[in-house]
């Protein structure tokens, strides 16, 4: 019996049509975790980003702060949101330092996020108080040493970013001070000004104009370039003083839940790099004493393998310290 075929007999196969995949639709409406108090460093990236980025993404973008246990609550917040770009977070450099100082967090510091960029990098001064005995870093480090509790330092909490910058300085002296906590550095401000303490390794967006106005005496910017403008740019940069171990800045990064699409984190990272380049953006980050991070730096891929290397860069120093946040 001769096979005949569907055609020869008039016969069609069923036809199969194939659609393109339905692109994931970016949301309207975005909310931006803060997880520090209103006013701060990074709740003012948060909102100038939320407003710049949000005409590349035809969204509307707001910020939330959710603030306490050193940023771990808000973060918590975005772990557990739903994986489809509508809640995101802004979170700085502790979020590096939580993985090791929160022995019990409820997410994985590395895990529980899809990285979108970076976004600015902020320099801690090196501060005292105006009268203090000194006026270089190596002075610094030798009054550090003879003076060692009898010295104080503030910071304003476990795993925020003075008290990093804090070990980082209390390491290169070879010496334990008085750490004396706040709620805040604007407290911090109130008492070097006022000679109750001593020293500070803090945020040059607070520090700066202090420090310019002569109301607390700068030694030196963990940055590698010094501080533009009158007075400031006579501060040395730690590399300059010798202390290259001392460099640090306070990065700041953009994260969504770990299973959001790349797709949509590809997306957020596109206008994230967009935003950044407007030199309204530009120039506002100058005014906090800060600056947008080259474009390369502003993916997610450079995002993910620079969290990895400053979790593992504070990791030692933490446990070394053995103050835990729980």
């Amino acid at each position: 019996m001769q096979r005949r075929s569907l055609i020869a007999t008039g016969l069609s196969a069923p036809m199969i049509i194939t659609r393109p995949l339905r692109a994931q639709a970016m949301p309207r409406n975005i909310t931006i975790i803060c997880p520090f108090a209103p006013g701060g460093p990074t709740d003012l990236i948060s909102r100038l980003m939320a407003e710049s980025m949000g005409p590349f993404l035809d969204a509307q973008m707001v910020v939330e702060n959710v603030t306490g246990a050193g940023g771990t609550i808000g973060a918590a917040r975005v772990a557990n949101a739903r994986p489809d770009g509508a809640v995101l977070l802004m979170h700085h450099i502790g979020h590096a330092g939580a993985a090791s100082l929160y022995r019990r967090l409820p997410y994985n510091v590395e895990e529980s996020f899809a990285t979108i960029g970076l976004v600015t990098e902020v320099p801690q001064m090196i501060v005292a108080r105006p009268d203090f005995p000194a006026n270089t870093v190596a002075e610094l480090l030798a009054a550090l040493r003879a003076g060692g509790e009898r010295i104080s330092i503030g910071n304003s909490g476990l795993g925020s970013s003075d008290h990093l910058a804090g070990m980082l300085l209390q390491r290169e002296a070879a010496t334990t001070l008085n750490t004396i906590g706040f709620r805040g550095s604007a407290p911090i401000s109130t008492e070097l000004m006022a000679s109750r303490l001593d020293v500070y390794a803090g945020q040059g967006t607070i520090l700066a104009p202090l420090a310019r106005d002569g109301r607390i005496k700068a030694f030196a910017v963990t940055s590698e370039t010094r501080l533009p403008g009158p007075v400031l740019d006579a501060v040395p940069t730690v590399i300059e003083a010798g202390h290259r171990d001392l460099l640090m800045s306070v990065w700041h990064g953009m994260y969504a839940p770990r299973a959001t699409p790349g797709e949509l984190v590809e997306r957020l990272s596109v206008a994230l790099r967009q935003a950044i380049q407007q030199p309204r953006v530009v120039a506002r980050f100058a005014e906090l004493v800060t600056e947008p991070v080259p474009q390369a730096r502003a993916t997610p891929a450079y995002h993910k393998q620079f969290l990895a290397s400053e979790v593992a860069r504070w990791r030692p120093m933490i446990q070394s310290a053995g103050a835990f946040a729980d």
